[in-house]
């Protein structure tokens, strides 16, 4: 089949991915295994380190004391890959390199074993890509010149110098560390979820946009690039880099920090939304923007006790700030996370539905932000047996989802599956009162 897409040189923007042909929303554009990934530290207890997949028990590999797996075939089908990377793990015990780092590696030793690569084709080679290093802040390159010195004793036993073997532009840690950084995706699970970062070379040739015409999900650890609106041929493919549920002026700072370039997309260029996110009185909002920093804290802690009452005492004493500011937003969010890792099924549905209405404005259909937060409030619902309303909620889930998703993805049979549940429990619920 012809590919739906191909490099072009993009006005203003260097390269750029366009369309080839007319796409319509909810296709599959693009679909690629990644050259290399690794799962992220903070999820290595909970995800399988071959399949991505999010398990309650995993084997652990008994040398590294790092990697786990959800059997052991997944753990033969890994080692391939593994067995340099453990004897570097160990190496380096008890410290643990970053996840930039590990990912580094895992991209030279896949380079040094091409025939293992399930990478071929590649419309964007690892060479051409960019480390942005000349228009980095000093303080930037110190930071990524202490990661490519945690590579370089990372790899001391298995690559102890970056051969000739690699392509000139890996032989230099500094520099690969920095197109790492600049260029790797974070792999999500269906949920959105972070699990994971990978480099999938083609698609870092996406450009950005604030509101973007594709979104990637991915199943285990394949990417996939689909259509949310319909895309003219020779229209150029955009992605969003960053969570876009924020203020122009914060949105630009995190694209300008991160990737190096300045946003001209319409959204930015007009602030749309920018007085909606800061809705209500600046007195008000201000008491919650400050409080923000220590709550987050003890959400990166997980002390969800004191996350809780945090959120809602701070929600209680804005009942006059709209639903829509983007701080009382937040802090209604991490009242949600955290009522629902403490077990309080009321209260989290309760923060859930009022998410529903500010989602649904601040995320046009179909996001797959929205639709993942219709699912957990449609779970709620069917947990807490108001089944017509889990229905009505998975309904308008499955509208944004079988697009954002497909129809073969696994999050949106899991959807599927609920629906039909809620069918089954209200005809068992009708029948006993008759």
């Amino acid at each position: 089949m012809a590919p739906k897409l191909e490099r072009f040189v993009s006005p203003g923007k260097d390269n750029g991915l366009r369309a080839t042909a007319s796409i319509k929303r909810g296709e599959l554009v693009y679909s690629a295994e990644p050259l290399a990934c690794c799962v992220s530290n903070k999820q290595a207890r909970e995800v399988c380190h071959h399949c991505f997949t999010r398990r309650e028990t995993l084997l652990r590999c008994s040398q590294c004391k790092m990697a786990r797996y959800c059997n052991t075939t997944c753990q033969k089908q890994a080692w391939c890959d593994h067995k340099r990377e453990c004897k570097c793990l160990r190496s380096l015990l008890p410290r643990i390199p970053t996840d930039s780092v590990r990912l580094a590696a895992r991209i030279i030793l896949a380079l040094l074993n091409p025939s293992q690569s399930s990478s071929g084709e590649e419309l964007y080679p690892l060479e051409e890509h960019e480390s942005h290093l000349s228009s980095m802040s000093e303080h930037k390159k110190q930071g990524l010149s202490e990661l490519a010195s945690m590579l370089e004793l990372y790899l001391q036993q298995e690559v102890p110098h970056l051969t000739s073997a690699l392509p000139p532009s890996c032989q230099e840690p500094l520099s690969l560390i920095a197109k790492v950084t600049c260029n790797c995706f974070t792999i999500s699970d269906g949920e959105l979820q972070e699990i994971g970062v990978g480099l999938y070379p083609s698609l870092s040739l996406l450009n950005h946009d604030c509101r973007p015409n594709c979104v990637m999900v991915f199943e285990g650890t394949r990417l996939q690039l689909r259509a949310v609106q319909d895309i003219s041929a020779e229209e150029e493919l955009t992605i969003s880099y960053i969570e876009t549920l924020s203020l122009t002026e914060d949105r630009q700072k995190q694209l300008e920090e991160q990737y190096h370039f300045t946003c001209h997309c319409q959204r930015c260029d007009s602030q749309d939304k920018d007085k909606l996110l800061l809705s209500g009185t600046e007195a008000r909002w201000r008491l919650l923007k400050e409080a923000l920093p220590g709550v987050e804290k003890l959400k990166v802690e997980s002390n969800c006790e004191a996350l809780l009452e945090s959120c809602s005492h701070l929600l209680s004493t804005a009942e006059d700030v709209p639903d829509e500011n983007l701080y009382k937003l937040r802090l209604t969010d991490m009242a949600l996370d955290a009522s629902i890792q403490l077990g309080l099924w009321e209260k989290a549905l309760r923060y859930g539905e009022l998410t529903l209405p500010v989602y649904r404005r601040y995320y046009p259909d179909p996001h797959p932000v929205h639709g993942v937060q219709l699912m957990r409030v449609g779970k709620l619902q069917h947990y807490l047996e108001h089944l017509q309303e889990a229905l009505d909620t998975f309904r308008q889930a499955y509208q944004i989802i079988k697009i954002t998703h497909g129809d073969d993805h696994p999050l949106t049979t899991d959807l599927l599956m609920k629906m039909e549940e809620c069918r089954t429990e209200m005809a068992q619920q009708s029948s006993s009162i008759h």
